[in-house]
């Protein structure tokens, strides 16, 4: 009797995990449709709708560097019904943004990983350096003529940017766009010399050597340029990477936040969907829902002392 009682508390569990989901369930992603991480979370949503029986509907809320669409989430029910399709600028925009009404921190679970993407050190080739040495070399002794783009303030590319110049000394003029493609449109036409920005809008103009790579910004070398060193090769520790995960509401049930990730875990170790990342430059991104937990707490702290020691302010 008394180990019938023990197990009692589990049945409630056990039943909601296994009737999870009864009904459509919404991701909501805070950028257009079209991009790498809209792409991939459309992979992953088509696999969850596959697997468990109800339709996963990706819902685009673009704007606020994403703060709209995780303002969304974190005020909707914990229930496993709205999805958050979370990426890295929410590590960043607390230090960025003052008066958000949410703390990504206190108010979000993660649940699993999606993608991960390199950041691109690359410059026009008009510049006279093939290695992150030589640019460094180059930079130090051209104080502020060089111009170094990034797809928006506060975004990662200009935070690694700004990480570079600290780390290596190096004075550089930093010039924001709305976006990878206006940036990489100007780095072809020399407007801005160097650039930190992700792979797939560059990958086949560094192909192509329209534009030239010199590192990228993994602790691990990119599959999809594998002769291309990293960053950290040079300037030990510096990772900078861009990546796309799903996080829920704090309180949503832990069997719940299980489920999912075991699901999105199995889809991500399908070939069809490896080989469609890979199309894009991006790779999986396996991880526990407590090891997206930690990556959260410790960008958020990395993030926010590049922010205050840069004096980087929002648009």
């Amino acid at each position: 009797m008394a180990a019938s009682a023990a197990a009692l508390p589990a049945l409630p569990r056990l039943a909601r995990a296994e009737t999870y989901p009864a009904r459509p369930v919404r991701m909501i992603i805070g950028f257009p449709p079209g991009g790498a991480t809209d792409i991939a979370a459309r992979l992953i949503g088509q696999w969850l709708s596959d697997r468990l029986g109800q339709p996963f509907v990706i819902e685009s809320r673009p704007g606020a560097a994403a703060n709209l669409a995780t303002e969304a989430v974190a005020h909707a029910a914990p229930d496993g019904y709205t999805l958050l399709v979370a990426v890295g600028t929410n590590t960043i925009n607390p230090a960025l943004y003052q008066n958000l009404n949410f703390n990504f921190i206190r108010d979000f679970a993660m649940v699993g990983g999606i993608l991960r993407t390199p950041l691109v050190l690359e410059v026009n080739p008009a510049v006279p350096v093939t290695s992150v040495p030589e640019l460094i070399a180059y930079a130090k002794a051209n104080p502020g003529k060089l111009a170094i783009g990034s797809f928006g303030t506060g975004s990662i590319s200009h935070i690694a940017g700004e990480m570079f110049k600290m780390t290596t000394g190096t004075d550089m003029v930093h010039v924001p766009y709305r976006g990878s493609a206006p940036l990489v449109v100007d780095l072809l036409g020399g407007q801005v010399q160097v650039a930190f920005d992700n792979m797939p809008p560059s990958i086949e103009h560094i192909r192509a050597g329209r534009l030239r790579a010199l590192a990228v910004t993994t602790a691990e070398r990119s599959p999809a340029l594998p002769d291309l060193p990293t960053v950290a090769d040079f300037l030990p520790g510096f990772e900078a990477s861009a990546w796309a995960a799903i996080a829920v509401p704090k309180a949503t049930p832990r069997d719940i936040v299980d489920k999912l990730n075991a699901e999105i875990d199995a889809g991500l170790a399908d070939p069809k969907i490896l080989a469609r990342l890979a199309d894009f430059g991006a790779t999986a991104f396996v991880a526990s829902p407590a090891a997206l937990d930690k990556l959260v707490v410790e960008q958020t702290e990395k993030w926010g002392r590049v922010i205050r020691a840069a004096n980087i302010k929002a648009e």
